[in-house]
């Protein structure tokens, strides 16, 4: 019997927590649904991912509300999924910040990946009718780009690609706090469609060396000692390891994909199957991790059209 495709099945609404880590920084999130970050400054307020649609992200607002009035001057998009950028035009923000190999992505295939997101997993874009078109950022960096928001020192970061080309970390060097995106999950399956395996886990050891006291990751409970910390990047780091071990071996083997991703699936459930979203995310990441030890760097698009073709094909 041919599963549901994708996430369409998943309906269950999640409880949202709200916690503070620090008097400067908040972590928004879900039971494994993607997470967002606030950092209050002494002159407003920055939101790291901005929720899916304009409607979803009235509760973070009405929840940074609650700690403060200062004005929402920020949004930074950790990378240009659906998910978490549609709903950036709800705060009113003087910049949307994003790195070069996001904005990149967006112009390449930005419209494709709101489609194909949307279909995938319509539980996660409540009110989809509100978002005005795609999230365009208005301010745009190379490596890095520090911002004092009063005397509080915000470093935003590109270390490396892994979950995109494009991805980005928010540090606050003082009181230590790293807001991951989705380099970082926890308890919850990373989605690697679009992401450059190889380069992932230098990348992560990047994140490792910042020596963060706490982390917010893209999906999964913020992190809150440095052991937390190291148990979020380094189970992160082994699925990616053994996700393109395993599609290597295949194809050394001459094996097609669906026999790879069949083999694949049953060496990583042991370990990871209870995390969140991981049948969702093993078609999508065995094709990723199959085109890249094949010789395919730069992740193809997904559109809709070929979601669909990709899980009938494995899924049958």
């Amino acid at each position: 019997m041919q599963k549901t495709f994708a996430s369409q099945a998943d309906l269950g609404e999640k409880k949202i927590t709200f916690t503070k880590l620090a008097d400067s920084a908040y972590a928004y999130t879900a039971e494994g649904d993607p997470n967002s970050g606030v950092v209050i400054g002494d002159d407003g307020v920055m939101v790291i991912d901005a929720t899916a649609t304009p409607v979803m992200a009235q509760d973070l607002i009405r929840r940074i509300r609650e700690v403060t009035d200062k004005p929402i001057r920020y949004v930074v998009l950790t990378h240009y999924h659906a998910v978490r950028v549609l709903g950036a035009s709800a705060y009113g923000a003087e910049q949307i910040i994003a790195s070069q190999g996001t904005l990149d992505l967006i112009r390449e295939r930005g419209a494709q990946d709101m489609k194909s997101e949307i279909e995938r997993f319509p539980r996660l874009f409540q009110a989809v009718e509100s978002i005005p078109g795609l999230t365009w950022p208005t301010l745009v960096f190379k490596d890095e780009l520090t911002l004092w928001m009063g005397k509080l020192e915000v470093r935003i970061q590109h270390l490396g690609r892994g979950h995109t080309q494009g991805d980005t970390v928010v540090w606050l060097p003082v009181p230590k706090i790293l807001f991951s995106g989705d380099l970082v999950e926890y308890a919850a399956t990373p989605y690697c469609g679009d992401a450059h395996l190889a380069d992932w886990p230098a990348t992560l050891d990047k994140l490792r060396a910042l020596k963060a006291d706490k982390l917010v990751p893209g999906r999964g409970e913020a992190l809150t000692t440095p052991e937390e910390v190291e148990a979020g990047i380094g189970g992160t780091q082994a699925f990616i390891t053994q996700l393109l071990a395993s599609a290597k071996q295949g194809i050394a083997s001459g094996k097609a994909l669906k026999e790879v991703y069949k083999e694949t699936y049953a060496r990583l459930e042991p370990q990871f199957g209870k995390w969140v979203i991981f049948a969702h995310c093993m078609p999508f990441n065995a094709t990723r991790a199959y085109d890249e030890a094949s010789g395919i760097a730069h992740p193809r698009i997904w559109t809709a059209e070929r979601d669909i073709d990709m899980w009938k094909t494995l899924e049958t």
